[in-house]
């Protein structure tokens, strides 16, 4: 259904200030010139008061015309894929759930994916949820202990790509990348890639409550330790392999990057309202 735009963000704001009783510029230019041994008289002119529409800036936590077109953000949405997972685990594994997060993900193609991830004391799920129809429509379970190196910098591209992405992010390996096969490199919709990366969701300013779950530093200081904690726990000696982490650009190897400009201008990868069609 077709609705019309609200325009309370915008205010009228006029120029001149209340109880401002002098004369403008303008009015004194508008005083006649008498004989000189009379008094001028000022001349009467139609003036309109000026005002021009200012655009109030949004408040960072209160985006109702954007985060409207996102359904996570639709009430309840967030907590229904929350209390879907939880069973889940429940009725899986039984491993104890240490936090929930809504991040952006970037395949290897840079494209933009919305997903869930969940942390155990042993497993990373990474859920691609519909938030249209509350549901999950994949997850994607990740050991631990098969974790092996975490970087955490500035995305960085080759000289020649088109679509290139400002920003930070992290990137989790549990294999090595050199091992992945060409095929798997250029096929955008490959699942074979060893490593994940994410970015801050763009909903993360809408609410206090996003705030917190879309955080990546927040998601980080969890994922480190538990990785660590699990490790210790395979190898039994309390003396497991050690957890690469480093700071450096994480590259994302794309040259002409249509498929994700085209992808990612329109936010194909999140659960959004489109608008009606028509004729």
């Amino acid at each position: 259904m077709s609705a019309t735009g609200n325009f309370e963000g915008f205010q009228p704001v006029s120029l001149k200030q209340e109880g401002d009783d002098q004369p403008s510029e303008t009015d004194r230019l508008s005083v006649e010139e008498g004989d000189p041994g009379k008094h001028p008289v000022p001349r009467r002119i139609s003036r309109q008061s000026s005002v021009t529409e200012s655009t109030l800036y949004p408040n960072p936590y209160h985006q109702p015309y954007i985060s409207r077109k996102y359904f996570v953000t639709r009430p309840g949405a967030m907590e229904t894929a929350m209390e879907d997972l939880k069973g889940h685990i429940a009725e899986t594994s039984g491993e104890t759930i240490q936090g929930f997060w809504l991040l952006t993900k970037i395949d290897h193609w840079n494209n933009e994916q919305e997903r869930i991830l969940l942390l155990t004391d042993k497993t990373l799920l990474i859920c691609k949820y519909d938030f249209i129809m509350l549901s999950c429509v994949q997850l994607q379970r990740i050991p631990l202990s098969a974790v092996c190196r975490i970087c955490l910098g500035k995305f960085a591209f080759p000289g020649m790509s088109l679509d290139k992405r400002q920003g930070e992010g992290l990137r989790i390996y549990w294999g090595s990348p050199e091992e992945q096969s060409l095929l798997s490199r250029w096929n955008p919709w490959s699942t074979e890639v060893p490593y994940a990366t994410f970015t801050e969701h763009p909903m993360k300013y809408t609410s206090e409550k996003f705030l917190e779950i879309c955080k990546l530093s927040g998601f980080t200081s969890k994922l480190i330790p538990a990785i660590q904690n699990a490790c210790k726990d395979a190898t039994g000696s309390g003396k497991g392999r050690r957890l690469m982490v480093l700071t450096e650009p994480i590259l994302i190897e794309t040259y002409t990057g249509l498929m994700s400009f085209i992808g990612n201008r329109n936010k194909l990868g999140y659960s959004l309202a489109r608008g009606s069609i028509g004729f």
